[in-house]
């Protein structure tokens, strides 16, 4: 999967939001509000660490791919561009995690 495919599945979220809600259970989740949508991205993401660590790797492809649906829809429910959270991991690439983390700290 490449950030295209990212990229394409955030533009279907997008549009679903004017679908009809009976045929679409994404415009379902992005009518319940970011409450609903973050609810369901907490249960997919419950569902992807327990294949991580006890189900095979078919299990947790499956489960991953959910996750990444979930934090899609989330984002366009708070309408957070997946282009802002690209360029926020791309500003990440080449600092060590723990850099970056304790830079974050101590923004906070």
């Amino acid at each position: 999967m490449t950030s295209d495919t990212l990229k394409r599945l955030s533009e279907t979220i997008r549009a679903r939001r004017t679908a009809s809600g009976e045929a679409s259970y994404t415009r379902q989740l992005l009518d319940g509000g970011p409450q609903k949508c973050a609810k369901k991205l907490a249960e997919e993401a419950a569902e992807t660490v327990i294949a991580g660590v006890s189900q095979d790797g078919d299990a947790l492809t499956s489960e991953a791919a959910d996750l990444l649906y979930h934090l899609l829809v989330l984002l366009e429910a708070r309408e957070v561009p997946l282009d802002d959270v690209l360029g926020e991991l791309e500003s990440r690439m080449g600092v060590s995690g723990i850099e970056e983390k304790a830079a974050r700290t101590k923004d906070k």
